[in-house]
């Protein structure tokens, strides 16, 4: 299990984090110019998907500032641990009306539920 770290910026609930470099799978990018370029994350996620991801991100903002109102932006994973059923739900409503009754879209709460999820199973193998 991750443990919680402080990596400069924020406590984060990474593995450990001592460089501030780009963290995968329960650890960091290896430092090799091969395995690097085999992990492109700007030009293999973020170019492809840029306003999916601003719309993930903005709804991140929303559910932070309903969850934690008045803290900085951060993960509660204690309020977080039901990630497919959540994620299911929200694409069952999505079938009905694309936005959710707090006017976000059901999809972007769909997709980071589903990042949350990866993220989780990364972590413990």
């Amino acid at each position: 299990m991750a443990t919680l770290v402080d990596c400069g910026y924020q406590k984060c609930t990474f593995p450990k984090c001592d460089c501030n470099k780009t963290m995968v799978a329960g650890g960091k990018i290896k430092n090799e110019a091969r395995e690097r370029k085999e992990t492109p994350i700007f030009s293999g996620v973020i170019k492809y998907f840029p306003l999916a991801l601003a719309e993930v991100a903005r709804v991140s903002f929303k559910g932070n500032e309903q969850h934690n109102p008045g803290k900085p932006l951060h993960w509660d994973r204690s309020k977080s641990r039901d990630e497919y059923d959540a994620l299911t739900r929200h694409l069952v409503d999505h079938a009905v009306d694309p936005i959710d009754t707090d006017g976000e879209r059901h999809l972007a709460k769909v997709a980071w539920r589903a990042l949350a999820a990866l993220q989780k199973e990364l972590e413990n193998g």
